[in-house]
């Protein structure tokens, strides 16, 4: 499995989020998959900072607007994603992007 490495060269635990727009929104069908060393069976999951169901799967389909993070026991808790409901967003891309990238945001309604 993929294990995304932090500055210092230590795993970390990570959320990747599909579709990659951002915000995040839940009518976009977002799909999260918790990544780090050996989440594949002893994810945990929270949700607005409490521990939530779906316990065991490495991804989950949001339905609930929230805060989301996963725990995988050796790289520890991923940095938060939020799910809102909002009915209008101005979306961009979620990679990273540089100077003179030409950005083309999305407005979702």
């Amino acid at each position: 499995s993929w294990c995304p490495l932090s500055p210092t060269g230590a795993q970390t635990t990570q959320l990747l989020v599909e579709p990659p727009w951002r915000p995040e929104v839940l009518w976009d069908r977002v799909t999260l998959t918790c990544q780090g060393s050996g989440t594949a069976s002893s994810t945990t999951w929270y949700k607005d900072g409490q521990h939530w169901g779906q316990g065991g799967q490495h991804r989950l389909t949001v339905t609930e607007r929230g805060t989301y993070t996963c725990d995988s026991p050796r790289t520890g808790r991923s940095p938060p994603v939020i799910v809102s409901d909002d009915p209008l967003v101005l979306q961009v891309p979620a990679r990273a992007l540089l100077e003179g990238d030409i950005l083309t945001p999305r407005c979702r309604c």
